[in-house]
């Protein structure tokens, strides 16, 4: 009798019915509701590599992520620089700091021309032996490597790639800006910007540069099939960057973590907020895609960066015309692609011209609902800005799921502790240095 009384106690307990294991509560089943289709929204994890979308010419493997991680953070190939001194100071994660999430600590990332660190990249400034216009600096906010596999093309405008919304627009590849003749060897959005990124960024890869520098033989299993007299260049190196760049998911955060079932991942606010997202505010209906963005283009109204204080930028700029500006379309004057929204909290300024500080700010520029740049004509504006209607709680709760529910807290686990040169990263400059602490 008291083994059977043991064996029905067990059952309760352990059953997927009782009390510790009931299913979601009000809040959760509301927001799966209001989702749809969860499932849609769930990040793979940076190993695996059959749901991460790819180049087919630049296929996922482990050696060449692990190339292209230490290729992001290494300052020996920034061997460009326009000042003799300033070689060897700067890497790709000058602009692109973990930290902030893959994105500068200020408003402007600069590399080539910048010097100074500070805690997270927000004290780099512009070296005084540059002249503005000379500084490895762009006209627009940098945007997040986080999630750019789920990218089709690159950039603000989406210049970059010969698929998906570039479809038709060959006729101005390599004329509104020469890098995008690259569009026509087809090698993949990424792996295209990458190449012409390495030229703009003033790094450059050749044999000797790479053996000199430790990095043969990490290039030789990331590439056997390319023959040797091709294996070291700026392609192979984009072709790793690129790897890497799509291995970085955001899959910890915890929005994730609740699409994956754990529900008690997100606060009662953050859950809220994420209500707001898919349901009343409709932020969903431009940031639908996997990576909470899209290949939309909108022109929100918004400031451009030299208004806030950019650098080699000005009114004339072409960014500042957005997808207009590479397509030459009047329809497209002014619209930028939404964006990727995690760890946008992890720094600030927002949107391509870094006009609002918070994130906050960007709720209540949406919820408000009126254009700040008079430049921008109101037959271009998306039907979307316009007044939200959301309470101050509601803009609370939306702003708390952007900036703690979609905020993976563990990105430095895509961050090497060290480089083969030894030398100090992102920043190799003497401030920089002292900033970090490295030396």
């Amino acid at each position: 009798m008291k083994t059977i009384r043991l064996a029905l106690w067990l059952l309760v307990v352990l059953s997927p019915w009782a009390c510790s294991h009931e299913g979601p509560d009000p809040l959760d089943q509301q927001l799966l509701q209001t989702i749809g289709n969860p499932d849609h929204y769930i990040l793979p994890e940076s190993h695996e590599f059959d749901k991460i979308p790819q180049s087919p010419h630049n296929p996922l493997t482990r050696e060449k992520i692990a190339l292209g991680n230490l290729l992001f953070f290494e300052p020996v190939f920034a061997n460009e620089a326009k000042n003799f001194n300033n070689r060897f100071t700067f890497t790709c994660s000058s602009c692109h700091v973990p930290e902030s999430g893959f994105r500068p600590g200020r408003m402007q990332g600069i590399a080539d021309g910048g010097y100074g660190f500070g805690l997270h990249g927000e004290k780099r400034i512009k070296h005084p032996v540059y002249p503005s216009d000379s500084i490895d600096a762009q006209g627009a906010r940098p945007l997040a490597t986080l999630n750019v596999a789920f990218v089709e093309n690159t950039m603000w405008n989406g210049s970059f790639g010969s698929e998906g919304k570039n479809t038709g627009t060959e006729a101005v590849w390599g004329k509104t800006d020469p890098g995008t003749a690259r569009n026509h060897e087809r090698l993949g959005a990424l792996e295209g910007q990458n190449i012409e990124g390495l030229i703009v960024h003033r790094m450059n890869f050749t044999r000797q540069i790479v053996e000199d520098a430790g990095y043969k033989e990490m290039f030789d299993k990331a590439f056997p099939d390319i023959p040797e007299s091709e294996r070291y260049s700026r392609k192979t190196a984009s072709f790793a960057i690129s790897a890497y760049l799509r291995s970085l998911t955001t899959s910890q955060a915890p929005f994730q973590r609740w699409l994956r079932g754990d529900h008690a991942a997100m606060t009662d606010q953050e859950k809220e907020g994420a209500k707001l997202f898919f349901g009343k505010a409709s932020c969903v209906s431009c940031h639908f895609e996997k990576n909470l963005g899209s290949m939309t283009f909108a022109a929100l109204g918004v400031d451009d960066l030299f208004e806030h204080g950019g650098l080699k930028t000005s009114i004339n700029d072409a960014r500042n015309r957005g997808r207009g500006g590479f397509t030459l379309q009047q329809e497209d004057l002014y619209k930028f692609r939404t964006p990727q929204l995690y760890n946008l909290g992890d720094s600030g300024p927002y949107f391509h011209g870094g006009s609002k500080q918070t994130l906050k700010e960007v709720v209540e520029y949406f919820n408000k609902g009126v254009p700040e740049n008079t430049r921008v004509p109101k037959e271009q504006l998306h039907p979307f800005l316009s007044p939200l209607n959301l309470s101050p709680q509601e803009v609370d709760a939306l702003t708390a799921f952007l900036s703690n529910g979609l905020r993976d807290p563990n990105l430095l686990r895509y961050k090497p502790q060290r480089v083969l040169s030894g030398m100090c990263f992102p920043n190799n400059d003497p401030l920089s240095k002292s900033d970090m602490g490295c030396f």
